[in-house]
């Protein structure tokens, strides 16, 4: 067995340093090359956006499930009384004098809540505090809120049920609940050690992964926990269930027979018209490794599909395949292990007792978000990033109205196409389809189940346009999807015809579908370039979350060392002005990343996360706690409010 001595890990850059290489050696021309040449076209700073003149932004019969307020002609007139759609007063670079604590625009207020260690129900089990000389036992951790913050969504609760599609007949903003997405936990900050050195140890790290699914209720001192028989932990050890075209197939059956178990590093998420919600697993390969093989003996026996998906002899330096053979690539008693990770994965928040099912059809790749738009005709459209450097842009269309299909005891996403995206010079693009009737897949995979395992080596093929890190996202007003590009460092030459080599601040673009959302064509423009940004009072970088409203809001929330002194930053931009003006709502704490974005209802009440705050770090903030020096910071939830009451954002 080869120690964990022999290759240690920098645990504050676990997930900084093994994702920075791109694991995309298909030769597909990258966007660079398409960015620049619409660029020099490019003039949409200036208020004359590529697509413009053929009416790229004609509004949409149904821009999908946004938020909760379509159709309500309060919001309206609320905004029509704003004289400006962003009319808060953003907070100022000198604002931020104190990283310990985050900064709020003077017009909103937040609270702090579930912090990693809340019991998910009162009086559960114990409370972890922060107390630097212990941590929660891994039993403790099954029934208290995980770590890494991220993807999360507000579920009303209605007293009076629900229809038939499973929608509420009435949508409370005051009760609910919120499935929250914890994307991951560096050994130093869970462990308080480097590396795990027992089962106990993994069991914490595992249970502290995954989702919460947690009640929460707006009292008059705030918002609480309460119970509900509906509020869990899934974990990495949840039973769980494999739905679509690939549950059958052998990749996803081991030699030792056990149980499909868990879901792990899940990112971003969405909800379903249907009332459900959608979390995605990203970097699962990470929890990989070898326990019997060094780099150099692992990489002589890596398949070309492992190598694809980032695979190694050590992954993230978790350790987990030295004391649990599910995550040991060497024992081939589990030799499909890796296989169950990597899907979008559908959970009911308003019935406990439901296992939560892995959406094949969706296809296998590093999930950041999931973001779902419904037709005319009832089908829906799903618009997913693969969240690596060089990876792609997808589309999941359904083959069936959501409510037939639903009627009819299926579910819309098993049923479908899957599509990847290639990126023309002209500001047009093509969703080329997934599918093994395509002859030159047809020859490389045995059947569709294949396929859809190995969703990113069918993309190469087929010649997909590498990207900048696909991320999160989002639905715009009028049907356009908004893509946040992070960044791409891996850029090596800067020259006037690449002003974007390297892209270390990232970008945005926005697509609009042919044949509202189901085509496969469409049209796009570069939103924005966060260098652009520099210089201003609202430079912003390194954007990740994203979520609008349906009034033409959208937010932006940032992954990465920010410009000028900030933090990571929650930005609000109007996306009906011509030039886009990002005004900073929200400066997080030291070290964080603010991710996580959803609303109540009647859009009064927000709910964003600081992730890993100060990387664990108590000298860098305690947050949540009052600044001490000692606290172990903890990933936490704030509830944002405008003071007058007004729709968030505005």
């Amino acid at each position: 067995m080869l120690k964990h001595d022999d290759n240690p890990i920098d645990n504050a850059q676990i997930h900084d340093d093994k994702e920075s290489f791109s694991s995309n050696e298909s030769g597909n021309r990258p966007f660079i090359d398409v960015l620049q040449a619409n660029l020099s076209r490019r003039k949409v700073l200036a208020g004359g956006a590529v697509a413009a003149a053929a009416g790229f932004f004609s509004p949409a019969a149904s821009a999908g499930i946004r938020g909760w307020d379509a159709g309500d002609k309060s919001f309206r007139d609320n905004d029509r009384i704003n004289r400006e759609l962003v009319g808060f007063k953003p907070v100022a670079i000198e604002d931020v004098v104190d990283t310990r604590m985050p900064t709020i625009s003077e017009d909103y207020e937040y609270q702090a809540i579930i912090p990693w260690g809340t019991p998910i129900e009162p009086g559960i089990t114990n409370e972890y505090a922060g107390d630097p000389t212990i941590r929660p036992t891994s039993s403790e951790a099954e029934l208290q809120i995980g770590i890494g913050h991220d993807g999360m969504w507000f579920f009303p609760i209605d007293s009076s049920g629900r229809d038939k599609y499973g929608k509420n007949y009435r949508m409370r903003s005051d009760d609910g609940m919120l499935c929250i997405n914890h994307e991951f936990g560096r050994n130093s900050h869970v462990l308080g050690k480097s590396f795990p050195e027992s089962l106990e140890d993994v069991r914490l790290s595992q249970h502290v992964h995954g989702v919460s699914v947690v009640r929460i209720k707006e009292h008059f001192d705030g918002w609480k926990v309460e119970a509900s028989d509906a509020s869990r932990r899934i974990t990495v050890n949840t039973p769980v269930e494999f739905s679509g075209p690939a549950t059958a197939s052998p990749l996803l059956q081991n030699p030792a027979g056990n149980m499909p178990l868990g879901t792990v590093n899940n990112c971003g998420s969405g909800a379903t018209p249907w009332g459900t919600y959608l979390t995605c697993e990203e970097n699962f390969n990470g929890y990989f490794g070898s326990a019997s093989l060094d780099s150099d003996g692992f990489n002589a026996v890596r398949s070309d599909e492992q190598a694809r998906y980032g695979f190694d002899f050590d992954g993230f330096g978790y350790g987990w395949h030295f004391f649990d053979k599910r995550f040991d690539l060497s024992d081939p008693e589990y030799v499909n292990e890796q296989h169950r990770f990597g899907w979008i994965v559908e959970i009911d928040p308003l019935d406990g007792t439901k296992k939560p099912v892995k959406r094949t059809a969706m296809g296998r790749f590093k999930h950041e978000a999931v973001a779902i738009a419904e037709s005319k005709n009832g089908r829906i459209a799903a618009y997913m990033g693969d969240d690596q450097r060089f990876d792609y842009c997808y589309k999941y269309v359904s083959n069936e109205a959501w409510e037939t299909a639903i009627e009819e005891g299926k579910s819309p996403l098993d049923d479908g196409k899957l599509y990847v995206a290639r990126y023309n010079d002209d500001g047009t693009g093509e969703w080329m389809e997934l599918t093994i009737d395509n002859p030159l897949l047809g020859e490389r995979f045995a059947d569709q189940a294949e396929l859809l395992v190995y969703a990113r080596v069918a993309a190469d093929i087929l010649g997909a346009t590498p990207m900048d890190r696909p991320e999160w996202t989002t639905i715009g007003k009028n049907g356009e999807v908004y893509w946040t590009l992070t960044n791409n460092t891996q850029r090596e030459v800067a020259d006037a015809a690449n002003p974007q080599a390297p892209n270390s601040d990232g970008h945005i673009i926005r697509t609009l579908d042919s044949g509202d959302h189901l085509g496969t064509t469409f049209t796009w423009e570069i939103y924005l370039l966060s260098s652009d940004t520099r210089g201003t009072e609202g430079v912003f970088t390194d954007p990740d979350l994203a979520w609008a409203d349906n009034s033409g809001r959208l937010f932006i929330g940032t992954d990465g060392g920010q410009p000028d002194g900030l933090q990571d930053q929650l930005t609000v931009i109007d996306t009906n002005k011509k030039v886009p003006e990002p005004k900073r709502l929200l400066v997080g704490v030291a070290s964080d990343e603010v991710t996580g974005f959803t609303v109540t209802p009647d859009r009064r009440t927000a709910f964003v996360n600081l992730q890993h705050p100060g990387n664990g770090n108590p000298s860098s903030t305690n947050f949540p706690a009052v600044p001490d020096g000692t606290t172990i910071p903890r990933d936490c939830t704030l509830v944002l409010r405008r003071k007058n009451g007004a729709i968030i954002g505005s």
